[in-house]
């Protein structure tokens, strides 16, 4: 038998499967018995088995070359490296719904074994939601985009295969679409817990741990994933940037705000029983924009660099599915609204609890303002007939002071008290913070009173005026903000520390500040986890605060010219053009001056691969160091004058982005780590 027969079987008797294992799932809960519950629990097992198999056959497919499937021939060909060879699997439409099928599946089976004796009243519905989910994405694989879909002529009459695209053919992009797949695909497990726990009115904390413990792997996946996609169109793309608002990477930021709020707020319902109603909307809302990012990215209603082509019936079934998901789950919701009371009400605007309800909704807006911008191009083609352009600029606009706000309260949360917070805790907790966040305002502002000097300096001008001043920090106000909210933020997590170190100390005098912050994250990983994912956040955001001060430059350059960029001069030495076996390679050598001293030597290309020569990839090349990056890329070149042009820039603090989140996963990776105890408290 062929592959492609073997591999459309394996989905055929898959869609059986889902089928059986959603009967039996219902019936089971229905008759309470347990017979039928754990043939339902097999056959999730038995789906992830054939997922496996069906997942291993188009890898296979892409490793012998067989290009009578027509997906194998759109997105490989026999030159590729063997590691692009496998990513190919999920570098299409038609496999990274596989992809998807293949990792809900194995998900749900790890969930099911993991809680089906805690949670034995909830296994039935989790199993048959889960089943109902991975029914519809092979549903689309069966029926309308099938990854094993032979050829009905001879694969040669297509052409020679395309490859994948050279875009794709990067590093980052082996690790990238997985991480960010892994992050949609196992919201589904919380998804699934939430809703049956509401079904059966089983809404005690039980279920909140397991659930917050997958959505905290989410999370972690999607934050991973985000940031990959930054470095890799950092790196990759030319342009000097790594986040422009792209609407596919978009797709998967718009659920991490909910899955970050819910993360939050879930402590309330754990400590004083409250925002239950809210936290099952925050559930359904991060599954329901995980679909909703898997719709955007998939069926074409969004205009992106790196998005699928556009498919009207894939948009349409996606879109009906999108509702069902919303009515039937809100309908549930709404079925059990008096079961879901509150224990407790909020007592004081001044609680950590009234903190979290506006991080809260700062998420939220946040998270439905990115959805509105990325689809509203569409909406406005659809309903006027004209299709606008949302800019970077107008993303900036409202989303900086929502991130500092989000930053603010980061620093403003731990300091106050739960329930309410005294005068007096008030003035202890928060005197050391705020000395820090105003001398780091006013420290920002004298380096920007420096630079600004040092410019002038340059042109052979005065010291600056009070007007030049002024104007010079209205340009650069959100960055001095953002640097003063640093300080504030930073100095509370090293307070928070310093006090449980502290008072680890006092219990045990003979520990060394280490040890004792080693024991503080052992015992308290969750709290303290936290505190270590927060300061991974306040890197990043002093590295987003260095973008204010870039310089870039667009030139056109010949060998020999030396060009001024900053505090450096990039000098052109010239053109090298080689080839290998995939591609054809100009490289310029370009000598990084400082000082009258060479501090690097950079060397930006253009590849031209033999199998897409239409669609050139531009290699990168950075001077790194802890303040800044010098940053060259090719945009075009004429072999025959040598005339190269190139885009230069200096972005002031970038690498603190990738450090901070290097900390903040660190941080997520403690925290799952956690096992509450019996009778243990939350912080």
């Amino acid at each position: 038998m062929r592959v492609a027969d073997l591999g459309t079987l394996s989905l055929v008797v898959l869609f059986a499967v889902c089928l059986a294992t959603i009967a039996m799932a219902m019936l089971g809960a229905r008759r309470r018995s347990a017979r039928l519950v754990e043939g339902a629990v097999q056959g999730i097992y038995a789906m992830a088995g054939l997922a496996t198999f069906a997942s291993s056959l188009i890898i296979y497919a892409f490793l012998a070359d067989d290009f009578s499937i027509q997906y194998v021939h759109h997105t490989s060909d026999s030159a590729m490296p063997l590691f692009y060879k496998i990513t190919a699997f999920w570098g299409g439409l038609d496999g990274s719904l596989l992809f998807w099928v293949l990792l809900l599946s194995l998900f749900s089976a790890l969930a099911v074994r993991a809680n089906r004796h805690r949670h034995e009243e909830l296994i039935p519905h989790v199993v048959w939601i889960l089943a109902v989910i991975n029914l519809f994405f092979v549903a689309l694989l069966i029926f309308v985009k099938n990854p094993f879909e032979p050829f009905m002529l001879e694969p040669e009459m297509a052409g020679a295969p395309r490859g994948l695209n050279p875009l794709l053919q990067n590093a980052y992009m082996i690790i990238h679409p997985p991480s960010l797949y892994l992050g949609y695909v196992s919201l589904a497990v919380p998804y699934a817990f939430g809703m049956a726990a509401v079904i059966t009115g089983t809404v005690d904390s039980a279920w909140q741990r397991s659930v917050r413990r997958w959505t905290l792997f989410s999370w972690s996946f999607l934050s991973f994933g985000l940031v990959l996609g930054g470095l890799w169109a950092y790196e990759e793309l030319g342009w000097g940037g790594y986040w422009a608002w792209d609407p596919v990477e978009n797709a998967g930021l718009i659920p991490w705000f909910t899955a970050t709020a819910f993360l939050h707020s879930i402590m309330i319902q754990e400590r004083r029983g409250m925002l239950k109603r809210w936290n099952v909307a925050l559930v359904i809302f991060s599954f329901w924009l995980s679909i909703m990012g898997t719709f955007l990215t998939r069926s074409g209603v969004v205009q992106s660099v790196h998005a699928f082509g556009k498919d009207p019936q894939l948009a349409w079934i996606f879109g009906i599915f999108l509702v069902v998901i919303l009515v039937g789950s809100f309908g549930v919701l709404i079925w059990r609204w008096d079961l879901l009371r509150a224990r407790s009400e909020l007592e004081s605007p001044m609680s950590r609890e009234f903190a979290f309800l506006i991080n809260n909704w700062i998420l939220l807006g946040m998270a439905f303002f990115v959805l509105g911008s990325t689809i509203w191009p569409t909406l406005s083609e659809w309903i006027l007939d004209d299709r606008i352009t949302i800019r970077e600029s107008h993303y900036n606009h409202y989303m900086t002071p929502a991130g500092l706000a989000l930053l603010l309260l980061m620093g403003v949360g731990p300091l106050l008290a739960w329930r309410r917070t005294s005068t007096e805790s008030l003035q202890k907790q928060f005197t050391i913070p705020l000395l820090f966040g105003v001398v780091g305002t006013l420290l920002a502002m004298g380096l920007e009173a420096r630079r600004l000097a040092g410019v002038l300096a340059e042109m052979g001008e005065a010291a600056p005026s009070a007007k030049e001043l002024g104007a010079a920090f209205g340009d650069h106000v959100w960055a001095l903000a953002c640097f003063g909210l640093c300080a504030f933020t930073l100095a509370t997590i090293a307070q928070e520390f310093a006090r449980g170190i502290s008072v680890a100390k006092r219990n045990n005098p003979k520990l060394s500040v280490v040890d004792a912050g080693i024991r503080l994250l052992l015992k308290a990983r969750r709290r303290y986890g936290g505190y270590v994912i927060h300061l991974g956040v306040v890197l990043m955001f002093f590295g987003f605060a260095g973008k204010s001060y870039g310089v870039d430059r667009k030139i056109n350059a010949t060998p020999g010219d030396v060009i001024a960029l900053g505090d450096y001069e990039i000098r052109h030495n010239g053109l090298t053009a080689t080839e290998d076996w995939q591609k054809q390679m100009i490289t310029a050598e370009l000598e990084v001056i400082r000082n009258g001293r060479v501090v690097d030597v950079l060397e930006p290309a253009r590849w031209w691969y033999f199998q897409l020569p239409e669609q050139p990839t531009t290699e990168v090349s950075r001077h790194m160091s802890v303040g800044e990056d010098v940053y060259a890329s090719m945009q075009t070149v004429d072999m025959t004058t040598g005339v190269t042009q190139l885009r230069l820039f200096i972005n002031p603090l970038v690498n603190w982005v990738w450090v901070g989140t290097t900390i903040m996963l660190l941080g997520a990776a403690i925290c799952i780590g956690t096992k509450k105890k019996k009778g243990a408290t939350h912080e």
